[in-house]
């Protein structure tokens, strides 16, 4: 279970292969979590992440298969990694993609294989480990979600709409956990300079992985609820969600 200070001891990442997840987790093994398991697309990225956590003093370092869009799988596979390796005192919902906007924006399937994978299919899996959670009596489920998703931009449209719904999504779900044990815990970043976003041009606030990871452990020992990073983004966007509709559109890139 997770400590007197707020340390898991095992963690369970769906999206191993998320850069900001392996990040936490490179914070949180050193602190004394001892069981580590990823799930992701089978890759070397994948099993790198593994022996990197196996190096850093994890008892237990293993990848396991799992696809955000396998919808109909998803209660089996949660059911069948916690009872391999039993309880969880952390689930990181990590999964995603960021996408081209102007592919996005001429092709159906690829906008709808966005969404299933950042929010649809994600929120399944989260349903199922919930379940799990409650089971259990105790637990905590960091979503990663962004800014992105507290007001849409016309330059990512349907990423920042996948992480729209991936929110409130989480926030409901947590809300709905209250007097079980269960908590949830919303990541929210502003631009993170990484593999995801390489060759872009950084926006103002940006941040870095190993940024955020200090922030998340943070939270989970303070018990927050939601983490802003860097937390000046709290403000600037309570500011811009409400700047009128007109101004918003002309918002630069």
């Amino acid at each position: 279970m997770i400590d007197a200070i707020g340390r898991p001891q095992s963690v369970l990442v769906l999206g191993g292969s998320s850069e900001l997840a392996q990040a936490i987790v490179a914070k949180l093994v050193p602190a004394r979590c001892r069981t580590v398991v990823l799930a992701g697309r089978e890759s070397e990225r994948l099993s790198e992440a593994a022996e990197r956590a196996r190096a850093a003093g994890a008892d237990v370092a293993e990848t396991v298969a799992f696809d955000t869009t396998d919808i109909e799988h998803h209660l089996a596979f949660v059911d069948q990694v916690f009872d391999r390796f039993g309880d969880f005192d952390l689930v990181i919902a990590a999964a995603g993609v960021l996408g081209t906007q102007g592919v996005l924006e001429r092709d159906p399937v690829a906008t709808a294989s966005l969404l299933t994978t950042n929010f649809t299919g994600l929120a399944a899996a989260m349903v199922a480990v919930a379940g799990r959670l409650r089971h259990q009596g105790h637990g905590r489920l960091i979503v990663l979600s962004s800014v992105a998703g507290l007001r849409a931009r016309k330059v990512n449209f349907v990423y920042g709409s996948s992480k729209a719904g991936l929110d409130a999504f989480a926030q409901g779900l947590g809300d709905s956990l209250v007097g079980t044990g269960v908590s949830v815990m919303i990541v929210r970043p502003g631009f993170v300079v990484g593999r995801m976003t390489e060759g872009m041009t950084p926006a103002p606030f940006s941040t870095t992985p190993d940024a955020v990871a200090d922030a998340v452990v943070k939270g989970i020992e303070s018990g927050a609820g939601v983490v802003y990073v860097p937390s000046v983004l709290r403000w600037v966007f309570a500011v811009m969600r409400q700047l009128p509709q007109l101004v918003w559109r002309r918002m630069p890139g």
